[in-house]
């Protein structure tokens, strides 16, 4: 099978760590070359010694209106063009005050906006100003969350981490709307729980461990993997997408279908025992 990324150059925004880190490998394996931009120096440093002359890894905050615009003149500059953008970067308020709507402080909404939907807006704003400048189509993915859609509320109420990454949602179809003619791609992953450094808190909390157990019931119940991202990432940023545009893709073991709740018992059904499924 032909390297699915071979001749394109890709700009991940959080490129540096956790799911964009791997990304950018996958992106890598799959013939591709790439600018990556994140805020973690190691990752950068690594990437930078891992595949020299194929991947250039900067330290830059996406939050800042100039991050994209410079990774995609260093993509432009190095490698001879731009196809494909991956927007990685956020992450959680909680610390600035996200929280339940009643919990919520205007520091904590305005600071978690910032990171997860005005640094969308700059990196995506930037792309299209490229690709329209040359006169060439594109393709964007977003890094959205279940929990735009498929709320949480016992474990995971910070709504307005929730609020931006529906915010996300509207944008990316709206965009995809409005530059389909020009064959510029706009599409959303949106993930569950993946094991990344943003979820700590609930890697190290039993009951949240159990509660996804039931919540993102594949291959047993477990936290993604970041790696449980990449195909359906390169699948969006290769010509293999070339016909979708405007679309939410959940990568999230089942979360968005899964109550998380322990089976409701049947009449006459004692604690551990299962009622027998009916047959067909």
């Amino acid at each position: 099978m032909p390297e699915r990324l071979a001749g394109k150059v890709v700009v991940v925004i959080g490129g540096t760590g956790g799911l964009g880190l791997s990304a950018v490998r996958a992106c890598l394996a799959a013939g591709g070359r790439v600018v990556a931009v994140g805020l973690e120096a190691a990752g950068a440093e690594v990437l930078n010694l891992e595949a020299p002359g194929r991947v250039h890894a900067l330290v830059a905050d996406a939050t800042e209106p100039a991050t994209a615009e410079r990774a995609i003149a260093e993509a432009e500059r190095r490698f001879g063009g731009f196809h494909g953008l991956y927007h990685v970067a956020g992450g959680s308020g909680r610390r600035q005050g996200d929280g339940a709507l009643h919990e919520l402080t205007d520091a904590g909404w305005e600071y978690t906006l910032r990171l997860n939907l005005t640094s969308v807006m700059y990196s995506n704003r930037a792309a299209v100003r490229s690709w329209l400048a040359h006169g060439v189509g594109g393709t964007v993915l977003n890094c959205g969350s279940v929990l735009a859609q498929s709320p949480s509320p016992e474990f995971f109420a910070t709504h307005a981490y929730a609020a931006a990454k529906a915010a996300l949602i509207g944008l990316t179809r709206a965009a995809a709307a409005r530059y389909a003619p020009h064959n510029i791609r706009f599409n959303v992953l949106a993930p569950g729980l993946v094991a990344t450094p943003m979820s700590a808190r609930a890697q190290g909390d039993p009951a949240i461990l159990e509660y996804i157990r039931r919540k993102q019931p594949l291959d047993g119940g477990r936290i993604a993997r970041t790696e449980d991202l990449d195909a359906a990432a390169l699948f969006f940023l290769s010509d293999e997408s070339r016909w979708v545009t405007g679309q939410v893709l959940a990568v999230d073991g089942g979360w968005s279908v899964s109550e998380g709740r322990p089976p409701a018992r049947t009449p006459g059904e004692t604690a551990g025992t299962h009622a027998t499924l009916p047959r067909p």
